[in-house]
């Protein structure tokens, strides 16, 4: 992007881009029949104007020569602008002008089709997703290598984007370095954890150093600002964790691509493999392979936040367990930051690991002096900017009320950030709230209650005596629910799955700024500001006491509720949601705009999480309920659904918690829930690979007394003929495994008897989950036929021997 020449071009995108998405805003109100395409467009045209804005920002600046990345996309930008000016101008006709002038807004029609929209929202994220990686490669660059010797590489990303295809590496959203969904989040102020920081600085580029910082402490100590500082649903989900790690590395470590090529060229569903085969296959070989280390003095640094979010415990130790083979390392060593809570089976897994393999910091052990001079800094900066901003006089603040803050705030740095936001409230006299927030005198209130006491008993006292219950409720309701939900959705999605309309929503949750991370724009999700606050509202031994306190059970019921609802809509879960050109169609050859397009966020949420809710609402499965009714006609939908979104792998055991809070004399449902789990299991791998086979091999080649094949029999595709089939029932056979090569030698069962494992002639062993057929890990190495195969005692080691005369443990 050389000189003016680029500087032009991101000026005239950001200028096209504005008035395309003012010609999108004037058809929305016109043109309702096309409204989710017009949303779309305008969409991605709005991401486009933000990221031009940001790098339009960054070529001003004085360091504009240093962002190498951004300045070679030129001739992709001029592209890029042609396309936005075709579409201004079959948007924008001079016809339509006139007809406009003549009649109003009423004569505008939409130009395109829903196939032309896919095409323009398909292209535009692919330039969306060239520029974010460049500008992140060229941000990350400037902020990371200023003087730190941390290993943060710029690379071609247009070329990069070229030469490995990324869609095999699913990431968690949000989860990347500088993502977006983090840039409003704090980050240490200067001059505070000055002696922290310096440490893990001077362990990070010791090349003696242990290679992982375990750093701990309890909740609100501030271990997300400094992860921050050094560096829902799908980040609290272990199977995205080593693609999103992978992804990365592949923008800041160019040595690994060619690994990582090849294992996404050997297999294209690696993501969807077990934690041990992504970690071996993507991160640990394709760092071992690297020939040649760049500089012996650069190291990377891999931050891991709050791994106790993460929601199975037996994926924690497994990536602890993981984590530790990185010590193996040695030419282009990884320093991996984890944070935590010290919470037990994360202090097994760490103790787990060999000796030499980490070293850590117990944040709520660091010398009380030390948290009280930073926290004090924090508020005086804080409080100083509010009195700025809010023209307050110079001695609106005492040095005693500092001083009381700090005693009240001692370890919870969640307390003062909280602090900070309430007093400067919109609309509220920050005096007059801070003088609140001191009467909550610290021996009568936990410190969870003065962080958040104040907060919401403000807005309560705001309003009206005959309102108070009803605004309660409301808020019991709204809150309640954001801070249930498995995965944060946005205004507009919380909206609809709630059945509230979107502007009671957004007028509601204006005032909940202190505690939550509400978006200026309406399709990014609302976050909380830290978890504690759910634990404050949820908390049982605040029920009859706190006004506030939030029903856990009946909330989990309502959202269950809610989800069931919105996918019996009329509009919502049906056959061929995608409207695909037929049954042969492999879930790999459809677009990630098309299924955005047809599963909106909410949809999507609801098929993943309603069984989680459900089961978590404590209500039994009764015959005839809104559950056995769903299933009965929504089953097979709901499975296309999963398939869509590449997660079908979940159905299985979803189907199988299901059976478990069955009613004990609901024997239609039982009955109904095991044949589907049979169905499931014998074709996981159809519904897996094409989701319309759904409805005609997997339905065809059902046995003929299944409950699944007799209940949609009539939702087999029209040019599918049914077979009369020799198999009248299901086998024995719960489900058959799937993947060795060559003929099986041995097979052991653990001895909880929930993992098999498998010895073969392809000098593999493979661990399949008993339950579902879904293979754990393949344990390779071996130059010949692996003959045995056996568990220890406690299941924690597998023993196998080999013909090329190893035994491996």
């Amino acid at each position: 992007m050389d000189g003016l020449s680029g500087a032009a071009s991101v000026i005239a995108v950001i200028d096209i881009s504005a008035k395309i998405g003012s010609l999108c805003f004037q058809y929305s109100k016109a043109v309702k029949e096309a409204k989710d395409d017009i949303e779309r467009v305008q969409r991605k045209v709005g991401n486009m104007e933000r990221i031009q804005k940001n790098i339009k920002k960054l070529l001003e600046g004085r360091h504009k020569a240093r962002f190498s990345t951004t300045n070679r996309l030129f001739d992709l930008l001029s592209q890029c602008l042609e396309e936005l000016k075709d579409i201004k101008v079959k948007l924008d006709r001079g016809k339509t002008r006139k007809a406009m002038s003549r009649f109003g807004v009423r004569a505008l029609q939409w130009p395109f089709t829903s196939k032309q929209v896919d095409k323009i929202v398909s292209n535009l994220e692919g330039y969306e997703q060239t520029f974010g990686l460049a500008l992140q490669v060229d941000q990350t660059d400037l902020m990371l290598d200023v003087d730190r010797k941390l290993d943060l590489v710029t690379l071609d990303a247009h070329k990069l984007h070229q030469k490995l295809d990324l869609a095999g590496l699913p990431i968690a959203q949000g989860a990347c370095y500088n993502s977006r969904d983090e840039e409003h989040n704090a980050r240490c102020l200067p001059n505070t954890r000055t002696e922290l920081l310096d440490n893990i600085t001077t362990w990070a580029q010791n090349k003696d150093s242990k290679p992982i910082f375990w750093l701990t402490g309890m909740a609100g100590t501030g271990k997300s600002t400094i992860a921050r500082t050094k560096g829902e649903g799908e980040r609290g989900n272990a199977s995205r964790f080593f693609t999103t790690i992978a992804s990365e590395l592949v923008v800041h470590e160019p040595g690994v691509v060619p690994g990582i090529r090849k294992a996404l060229n050997q297999d294209s569903k690696i993501a969807d493999k077990p934690l041990k085969d992504q970690f071996e296959k993507l991160i640990l070989q394709p760092l071992l392979d690297i020939k040649q280390a760049r500089s012996q003095a650069l190291v990377r640094v891999v931050v891991i936040d709050a791994l106790d979010e993460c929601k199975q415990e037996q994926d924690i130790r497994a990536i602890l367990q993981l984590l530790a083979r990185t010590k193996d390392i040695q030419l282009v060593p990884l320093r991996i930051v984890v944070t935590s809570r010290p919470e037990l089976h994360i202090c097994v897994g760490f103790k787990e690991m060999p000796n030499g393999t980490y070293q850590d910091l117990v944040l709520h052990k660091v010398s009380r002096s030390t948290i009280e001079h930073n926290i004090r800094l924090f508020l005086e900066h804080e409080l100083s900017a509010i009195q700025k901003e809010r023209a307050l006089a110079p001695d609106w603040l005492t040095t005693q009320q500092i001083l009381t803050l700090v005693e009240l705030a001692v370890l919870l740095f969640i307390y003062a950030a909280t602090v900070c936001c309430y007093v400067n409230t919109k609309g509220g006299n920050p005096e007059e709230y801070l003088n609140k927030l001191l009467q909550y005198p610290k021996a009568t209130f936990s410190q969870l209650d003065r962080t958040y006491l104040p907060v919401l008993d403000q807005l309560l006292s705001e309003q009206e005596e005959r309102d108070k219950e009803d605004w309660l409720h409301v808020f019991r309701g709204l809150v309640g629910s954001i801070v249930i939900l498995k995965s944060p959705l946005s205004i507009g999605s919380i909206a609809r799955l709630l059945q509230v309309p979107q502007k009671q929503v957004k007028r509601r949750l204006d005032a909940l700024h202190s505690v939550l991370s509400i978006p200026n724009s309406e399709d990014v999700p609302i976050r909380l500001l830290h978890l504690s606050f759910r634990e404050f509202l949820v908390d049982p031994h605040k029920q009859g006491r706190s006004p506030f306190w939030v029903n856990e059970r009946s909330t989990h019921q309502k959202l269950t509720s809610r989800c069931l609802e919105l996918m019996s809509g009329p509009s919502d879960l049906r056959q061929d949601m995608c409207s695909l050109s037929g049954p042969r169609v492999l879930r790999s050859e459809i677009d990630n705009g098309t299924i955005a397009s047809s599963l909106s966020p909410e949809l999507q949420y609801a098929c993943r999480y309603w069984v989680d809710h459900l089961k978590h609402s404590g209500q039994d499965i009764v015959d005839g309920d809104t559950t056995h009714l769903f299933l009965q006609k929504h089953l097979l939908h709901w499975l296309e659904a999963m398939s869509l979104m590449g997660v079908s792998s979940r159905c299985v055991r979803l189907l199988d918690g299901l059976e478990a809070i069955v009613h004990l004399f609901a024997s239609l449902t039982s009955t109904f829930l095991h044949d589907a789990e049979r169905f499931v299991l014998r074709f996981q791998s159809v519904l897996a690979d094409a989701p319309l086979q759904i409805y005609c091999s997997a339905l065809v080649f059902a046995p003929e007394r299944s409950l699944i094949r007799q209940t949609f029999v009539d939702q087999v595709l029209e040019r599918v003929k049914m077979l009369s089939m020799k198999e009248a029932d299901w086998d024995d056979c719960r489900s058959t495994p799937e993947g060795h090569s060559r003929e099986v030698s041995a097979v052991a069962f653990s001895p909880d008897g929930q993992l098999v494992a498998s010895a073969s002639h392809d000098n593999t062993v493979r661990l399949w989950e008993a339950a579902t057929g879904t293979c754990r890990s393949t344990l390779e190495g071996y130059s010949s036929t692996v003959t045995a195969v056996a568990f220890s005692p406690d299941g924690q080691l597998v023993a196998s021997a080999s013909c090329d005369k190893t035994v491996r443990l």
